[in-house]
């Protein structure tokens, strides 16, 4: 469907830019490493408390078509754990395969729920937002966390750790002002709006400044696994759900519509901030962003008919 390719057409093509910028080595390469602290720590986690505080989700059959995304987020990722020794991946690897089979491109989402189906679209991508983004953060910073500490570390500190992300206490703060109906209030709106407007074109010229796709055997599984899991399985699982569930009609579609995106561009900070492989994170982002513009549209056009 054109609105969808419209909407991964400018986000693969900043992740062409960003390699072509570090290729040219421009600005430097001392340039990349503080362009992704600043998204990591202050633009994206701006971006998402503004979405979560203003997202309207009153009225929307929220607890069966978030019980369906959860239902299947989870069923991915303990299909990582469990595959995790097969995969023949080292640790940093792993990680990143993790986040590359679960974590949505809220963005992307964003833009082809309003553009497909208008405000009721967007308003169903958000409560599916408000669900998946901090149970997606949370189980990527616990497993990077857990897999890549030096000593393991006890349940209560790993939680702890967690929920010092400031993904997580962005996530935390969005949902509850939006619960509260306090919002934001008093020019805060649009003070974090112009500010977290930076975050997505910073965050994908960094994912290519970054881009570094292995040739071997191996490195090409490392990136299929996660591509086959993210774009084709996790959605199915969702549908699913979703269909056991009794979520039907067009929140059946946006939830199989969020669950299906590529992987997010977060996906590459937190790696880069937590000792992920950024190289196979970057590939794994790029290939999915290319390869989502071929599988969104069939599943909608399947879901639609």
């Amino acid at each position: 469907m054109l609105p969808v390719l419209e909407a991964l057409f400018p986000i693969f093509s900043l992740i062409v830019i960003g390699f072509l910028f570090r290729r040219a080595n421009f600005p430097g390469d001392s340039f990349w490493p503080f362009a992704d602290r600043l998204t990591y720590f202050a633009l994206f986690p701006a971006l998402l408390l503004t979405t979560l505080a203003t997202a309207d989700i009153a009225g929307l059959p929220m607890m069966r078509m978030a019980g369906a995304i959860i239902a299947a987020t989870l069923v991915i990722a303990l299909i990582l754990i469990l595959l995790r020794r097969r995969l023949g991946a080292n640790v940093p690897a792993f990680t990143s395969m993790f986040q590359g089979s679960i974590r949505p491109n809220t963005y992307v989402g964003l833009a082809a729920g309003g553009a497909l189906f208008g405000e009721e679209g967007l308003a169903l991508i958000a409560v599916a937002i408000a669900v998946l983004v901090p149970l997606v953060n949370l189980l990527s910073v616990g497993i990077l966390t857990y897999y890549l500490s030096e000593k393991r570390q006890g349940a209560f500190r790993l939680l702890v750790k967690v929920l010092k992300n400031p993904l997580i206490i962005a996530c935390g703060i969005g949902i509850g002002l939006n619960l509260t109906g306090i919002g934001l209030p008093y020019g805060t709106n649009n003070l974090l709006d112009i500010f977290s407007r930076a975050a997505l074109p910073l965050g994908l010229l960094s994912v290519g400044a970054g881009l570094s796709l292995a040739r071997d055997n191996a490195a090409w599984v490392r990136l299929g696994v996660p591509s086959a899991l993210k774009l084709v399985l996790f959605p199915v699982l969702t549908a699913i759900a979703c269909t056991l569930l009794g979520v039907t009609g067009l929140p059946l579609i946006c939830a199989v519509l969020f669950t299906s995106l590529p992987s997010s561009v977060s996906s590459y900070i937190l790696a880069s901030q937590l000792g992920g492989d950024t190289r196979l994170m970057s590939g794994i982002i790029t290939v999915e962003t290319a390869l989502s513009a071929l599988t969104i549209p069939v599943f909608l056009a399947f879901l639609v008919s």
